[in-house]
């Protein structure tokens, strides 16, 4: 039997937040209600590639590492250059925008320009595997929020039903006590268990090209490693690649916290929910804005982003117009909320899934 957890009562009356309000049609089934929204995204063209856009983004991210680099070896050994290990987080965090539309094939037609800008972008800039990635990530599209079959809830010290708290070590159940406060300041380590990750993937042969991309890696490494201890003195060095791995750790964990958790949980061995349902239910908006908008590299638009994985950033806005008017029309709970609202959310589902924990009642 497929179980569909909400996680909150307060999650469930956030559910219409913002949609606009029609008289509501039931669903007609699983490709019936999926093929009219898609057909009505078709005939606006929003699926249509436009390399030209794209090559402006790459551009855009390209000068703010250069402006990070000049910044770098122009201060050099400053305490003052930490400034930069914080900026260099943040294009490291902007980069993975990159190599994410790239791996959902909504850059260029070409596969190998494709993975070109995502080998380059993960392995290269962010120490991160991008076949591993790939797969990954495809698997959490495929079925998001499914205790068994979404990576990225099983991957996590963090529990999101308390099913999972039997399974964790002594350390992680002392995480999950006060995982609503712990979630957030682990972030920090997010960047480091990215790298380590794509180590061990690459290891175990879980990815296409191991050769290549251990090769990236390396010369990652290399060069990193060479520019931080020329440039900085022995201690400051470590400092700045501490603080640039914890930086970009914080903008990954703050960009992907808001879009699932707290939203519907499921379970069983078999996926029952059409793709419709599958996507808008367990995701979540951050309301749009020109600084979401850049901060987010239109992850804002979580529910449009799985809705049409393979759409470009730019037609995501018009998307989402479409979407909460087929969603209101159909009856189809649709969630949108503010920046600090959205994290507060995330914050109270994680206390009260960790609440038997703290009253002893979990074992």
């Amino acid at each position: 039997m497929q179980s569909l957890n909400t996680g909150t009562t307060r999650t469930a009356k956030l559910a219409s937040v913002d949609a606009p309000r029609k008289s509501a049609e039931p669903g007609t089934g699983a490709s019936a209600t999926f093929a009219e929204l898609l057909q009505r995204v078709k005939a606006e063209g929003l699926l249509d590639l436009d390399p030209r856009y794209y090559v402006g983004r790459l551009a855009l991210n390209t000068s703010l590492i250069l402006a990070g680099l000049v910044a770098f070896f122009a201060i050099g050994d400053s305490w003052f250059t930490l400034i930069v290990a914080v900026w260099m987080g943040l294009c490291g965090g902007q980069s993975a925008f990159m190599w994410h539309d790239a791996g959902h094939k909504a850059m260029f037609r070409s596969k190998n320009l494709a993975n070109a800008v995502g080998y380059f972008h993960a392995n290269l800039v962010n120490g991160v595997s991008y076949g591993w990635w790939v797969n990954h990530h495809n698997r959490h599209h495929s079925h998001p929020n499914h205790l068994d079959m979404d990576p990225d809830i099983g991957r996590r010290t963090a529990i999101f039903d308390l099913k999972q708290y039997a399974s964790r070590t002594r350390t992680q159940k002392f995480v999950v006590r006060y995982q609503s406060v712990l979630f957030f300041v682990l972030l920090v380590l997010e960047n480091a268990k990215q790298q380590k990750t794509a180590v061990k993937a690459i290891a175990k042969g879980e990815t296409k090209h191991p050769v290549l991309e251990s090769a990236i890696l390396v010369a990652r490494a290399a060069i990193y490693l060479a520019a931080v201890f020329t440039v900085l003195s022995p201690l400051l060095a470590v400092a700045f690649i501490l603080v640039q791995t914890a930086a970009l750790g914080i903008y990954f964990g703050l960009i992907f916290a808001p879009n699932h958790k707290g939203m519907a949980i499921r379970d069983g061995e078999e996926e029952t929910l059409d793709w419709l349902e599958r996507q808008v239910l367990t995701s979540r908006n951050i309301r749009p804005s020109w600084l979401m908008d850049f901060l987010y590299g239109g992850l804002n638009y979580q529910v449009e982003h799985h809705l049409f994985p393979a759409m470009p950033q730019k037609s995501l806005p018009r998307a989402r117009e479409l979407t909460r008017e087929y969603c209101a029309e159909r009856g189809v709970p649709y969630v949108e909320m503010g920046f600090w609202a959205s994290y507060k959310e995330v914050a109270t589902f994680l206390h009260d899934v960790s609440a038997p924990v703290r009253a002893g009642e979990a074992a």
